[in-house]
């Protein structure tokens, strides 16, 4: 049924994100403790839209074929800004790929690592992890496809003042894992497809 599917995906979801959600609020404390007492804790967001770049292999044993393979990419990270430089929060994600319609859902951190020359440039890091569901998805009749572990860091540049809205590029790098049930033929007992997306991610959006 759809409805279990989607409980199953939650607590699966919720047990991958468990990890680097707890490593998130101490990182989160030992900031605290050492922040300066002026700074006061703000809410975050980077809304991004771009392409995914990567190749596949296909094929059977004897007759493997790979191919190139571009696919469009969405994300919010909506967070807290908690020092001046870091930022933590959840990333909500949509990755079309030609099989599946994937969403991640990640635990996220934000960090600027430099301010060239003092003028409104900053670069930041970024790393996002988690797990995919697959909500949205719609296979066909005798297949069943489920999301899995996603881990994504990558860096980029904001162009703006820190207190009003600015321009974002990022690149970075995404590893996502899927499966996939398939009809089964005579003699089968199960049929199951592993699948892992590696692919490079190059996204434009805003941030406030």
């Amino acid at each position: 049924m759809k409805s279990s599917k989607q409980v199953l995906d939650l607590v699966l979801c919720y047990q991958r994100i468990t990890i680097p959600l707890t490593f998130l609020i101490w990182l989160l404390l030992l900031s605290s403790a050492f922040a300066q007492s002026s700074f006061k804790p703000s809410y975050t967001n980077m809304t991004e839209a771009g392409v995914l770049f990567g190749q596949v292999r296909y094929g059977g044993s004897t007759s493997e074929s790979v191919a190139k393979r571009h696919n469009i990419t969405g994300q919010t990270f909506n967070g807290v800004q908690l020092r001046p430089k870091l930022a933590v929060g959840a990333t909500v994600g949509a990755d079309w790929y030609n099989s599946a319609l994937l969403l991640p859902l990640c635990a996220g951190v934000r960090y600027d690592l430099a301010r060239p020359n003092q003028k409104n440039l900053r670069v930041f890091t970024s790393l996002d992890t988690g797990y995919s569901v697959t909500w949205l998805n719609e296979d066909p009749t005798g297949y069943e496809t489920k999301g899995g572990w996603v881990i994504s860091p990558g860096i980029g540049f904001r162009i703006g003042r820190p207190q009003n809205a600015n321009f974002i590029l990022s690149l970075s790098y995404k590893r996502q894992e899927a499966s996939a049930e398939k009809p089964l033929f005579f003699n089968e007992i199960a049929k199951e497809e592993t699948r892992v997306y590696n692919r490079i991610a190059l996204r434009m959006g805003i941030s406030f």
